[in-house]
């Protein structure tokens, strides 16, 4: 990150244009924002860069949460997990992703260079040629190719920039390394990445269309897309994400090759783990018992698709994966050496005496993860303002 930060920097500084980042470290909290901020400190001081840094805090206020929640300001999307009041008290961190009105306040204020928490990906990219005063569409569609670098061109090998013009009524998009080319299929197929439809964005302030949409390869190595539409939307929204604290989880890796234990893999495990169920009460007693949590990957059977997994043949092989996560680190560790020392020798019929099961690739077999989270929102937070949830400041450096 840091080196990626020092070229941006004299770039940007060099060519004095402005530099935008979003989601600082990727998710975007305070603690993630200042970090990306302090290191933009020091690399400007070892450099001898002078410039005025636009900071966009992304994390709200709980209070002003809560009375969000109170008066129906947030609602769910999709999927979303229920939420209650508690929630606010118990997330480790909660953003709102911020539009490009951010970023276009921070530039008001005169911002050379602008670190934001989270973000769209797309606004990054948007905020300049909105704010310019660009035809929406083109500029939406563009942010959403741009938003990955050269993940739109054909068979990406490593990270790269991607330019792009912006006309009236099209853009054209091109990667500046001529190791790259960019065809219709690869731009349009990055149109639908990270994407719930093939047709439709939608953005805090509107939604970008792609329905009408055309991809013209011009020469060898750009294309030219016309025919996106962006609509503003009645209310303007945020997304908000959330994370709360699991646990502390121990990893453990093992593979079983006998044909005798994967003929019977599922009623296999559902044995050993009751048997591994009382095990741990017996050592930790019933009440930290009750706290571990214990999970089996199977990958070799269906490892990345779980339950949607199609085919149900299992490999030759099968290696599981062990996630004991409990309400400490010494207590995960411990019980994860209980629950595979049970699995490594949990027996089978067919077979008389001590039986090993499991194969291991690393010694100690237990790596340690330490705090565990899981997502706790997928809701989005309905503005008046669209700069309401997020505070700038702006330093001199």
């Amino acid at each position: 990150m840091r080196r990626d930060l020092q070229h941006m920097l004299a770039a940007a500084r060099n060519a004095r244009i402005p530099l935008l980042i979003g989601s600082a470290a990727t998710g975007g909290a305070d603690n993630q924002l200042s970090v990306v901020v302090g290191m933009a400190e020091d690399i400007a001081k070892q450099a001898g860069q002078h410039f005025r840094l636009g900071v966009i805090h992304s994390e709200p206020a709980r209070d002003y949460l809560r009375e969000k929640y109170h008066n129906k300001k947030i609602r769910p999307l999709g999927t979303a997990p229920s939420i209650d009041e508690s929630v606010f008290d118990r997330s480790a961190h909660i953003v709102a992703v911020a539009g490009v009105e951010p970023f276009q306040a921070a530039l008001d204020l005169g911002a050379d260079v602008v670190i934001s928490g989270r973000s769209t990906d797309a606004s990054i990219f948007a905020a300049i040629p909105t704010r310019a005063g660009l035809a929406p569409g083109p500029v939406w569609h563009a942010a959403k190719v741009l938003e990955c670098g050269a993940a739109a061109v054909v068979n990406r090998k490593y990270s790269d920039p991607l330019v792009a013009w912006i006309r009236d009524d099209h853009f054209v998009i091109e990667p500046p390394n001529p190791d790259y080319r960019c065809t219709p299929l690869s731009v349009a197929s990055h149109s639908l990445y990270e994407n719930g439809s093939p047709t439709e964005l939608v953005e805090p302030s509107g939604t970008l269309y792609l329905d009408r949409v055309t991809y013209e390869a011009i020469n060898e190595r750009a294309v030219k897309v016309s025919g996106s539409r962006f609509e503003s939307s009645d209310t303007y929204t945020v997304k908000l994400e959330g994370a709360e604290l699991v646990g502390y989880q121990t990893v453990v890796i093992g593979s079983i090759r006998d044909p005798v234990i994967l003929r019977q893999l599922e009623s296999w495990l559902e044995g050993m783990q009751g048997t591994a169920r009382q095990r741990l009460e017996e050592i930790f007693g019933t009440d930290d018992a009750a706290s571990i949590q214990i999970g089996v990957r199977r990958y070799g059977v269906n490892g990345t698709l779980g339950k949607l997994e199609p085919d149900p043949r299992i490999s030759h092989e099968v290696a599981l994966v062990f996630e004991v996560t409990a309400h400490s680190q010494d207590l995960a560790t411990s019980a994860a050496k209980a629950v595979t020392h049970i699995a490594s020798h949990y027996a089978v019929p067919e077979w008389s005496g001590l039986i090993s099961a499991l194969a291991f690739p690393h010694s100690p077999t237990e790596l340690n993860r330490g705090p565990v989270y899981r997502f706790n929102f997928n809701h989005v937070l309905e503005l008046e303002d669209p700069l309401e949830p997020f505070s700038i400041e702006t330093l001199n450096i």
